[in-house]
C-alpha cells in the first residue's frame, strides 16, 4: 500500500474505533433493524440508474482532496446535490471522509430528502461499522477500493452491504486488482487516479478496458449454461470509469469502450455552480 493511501487508511482505522467508543456497533444495529421494519422496500439501483440514463454521469460532491487542498470549500449539502439532479444526474457520489476530503455523512443525510436519485457513498470502507451508517444515514450503494482490502475481505464486505439492502461498486486500478472481482458486485469502477500520487490519466480506463470485460464475463459465466445466457447484461457487474473526466468526447470515448458510468467531481466541483456546469456537459454530450 502507498504513502498516501497507507496515511488515509491509519486515519481511518483511529477514526472508526473512536465512532465506535461513542455509538457502539450493536446501538447502530438497533437502528438498522429499525429502519428495515420500516422500510422493507428496495433502496434505490445505483446500477439500474446508471444502466438506464442516457449519460450516465455520476456527479460527486466533493469539497476537497490530498491533492489539490481545498476546491469548494464552502459547497452545501442542501443546495449542490439538488443542483445536480436537476441538471440530469444519473446518481450522487457524495465524499464523507472529513480529514482528507472535507466530507461528512451528515452531508449525505442532508441531501437525502432533497434528492430522488441514488447516492453513493464514497470513502475508505474498511469496516462493517462503516456500512451500518451508511444505510442509517439514506445512502444506497458503498464503494470498496480494492487497494484497502484483500479480496476475502471484499467479498465479506460486499455480502454484508447486500444484507443492508445496499449496492457494491468495487473500485480497481491496475489489471493485478480484477482478481478481486466477483460475481456478487453490482459495479465494477477503474479508478484513473493512482492512489499512491493522486495523479489523473484517464486513459487508465481504456487501458485495462478490455481485460476488465473479460474478467468481467469470467466470473459472472455459470457452467452448463451458455455464453450469452450466462452474459446477459443485466447480470453482469456494470463498469463505471472514476475520475480525470472532464469533456464530453470523453465520456463518448469510454462508452464506446465499455462503461456505463462516469464519475465526475473536480470538474463541476472547481466552478461556482457545480448543477450549470453538469447542465453544460449534458448539452454537448
Amino acid at each position: 500500500m502507498n504513502d498516501i493511501l497507507s496515511e488515509i487508511i491509519a486515519n481511518k482505522q483511529v477514526e472508526i474505533a473512536m465512532q465506535k467508543q461513542a455509538v457502539s456497533r450493536e446501538h447502530l444495529m438497533e437502528q438498522v433493524e429499525a429502519i428495515l421494519q420500516e422500510d422493507a422496500s428496495p433502496r434505490r439501483s445505483m446500477k439500474r440508474a446508471l444502466a438506464a440514463s442516457s449519460t450516465g454521469i455520476i456527479s460527486e460532491f466533493k469539497r476537497r482532496s490530498p491533492s489539490k487542498g481545498w476546491i469548494h470549500p464552502d459547497a452545501q449539502a442542501d443546495v449542490i446535490p439538488p443542483a445536480y439532479e436537476s441538471a440530469g444526474a444519473a446518481v450522487l457520489s457524495i465524499l464523507t471522509d472529513e480529514k482528507f476530503f472535507g466530507g461528512t455523512l451528515r452531508d449525505i443525510r442532508t441531501a437525502r430528502p432533497l434528492v430522488g436519485i441514488p447516492i453513493l457513498r464514497k470513502d475508505f470502507i474498511i469496516d462493517s461499522y462503516q456500512l451500518l451508517q451508511a444505510r442509517i444515514v439514506g445512502a444506497d450503494a458503498v464503494l470498496l477500493i480494492a487497494a484497502c482490502l484483500t479480496p476475502e475481505q471484499c467479498a465479506t464486505l460486499t455480502a454484508q452491504a447486500h444484507e443492508l439492502g445496499l449496492e457494491v461498486l468495487l473500485e480497481v486500478h491496475s489489471p493485478s486488482e480484477l482478481s478481486y472481482i466477483n460475481k456478487e458486485v453490482d459495479m465494477v469502477g477503474v479508478n484513473n487516479r493512482n492512489l499512491g500520487s493522486f495523479v489523473t490519466d484517464v486513459e487508465n480506463s481504456f487501458r485495462i478496458a478490455e481485460q476488465l470485460r473479460e474478467a468481467v464475463l469470467a466470473v459472472s459465466s455459470v457452467p452448463g449454461s451458455s455464453e450469452q445466457e450466462s452474459s446477459a447484461p443485466d447480470t453482469l457487474p456494470l463498469l463505471v470509469s472514476e475520475s480525470g473526466i472532464s469533456s464530453p468526447d470523453t465520456i463518448r470515448s469510454l462508452r464506446t469502450a465499455g462503461f456505463r458510468g462516469f464519475l465526475i467531481g473536480e470538474t463541476f466541483m472547481k466552478t461556482g455552480q457545480p448543477g450549470e456546469a453538469l447542465k453544460e456537459m449534458i448539452s454537448n454530450l
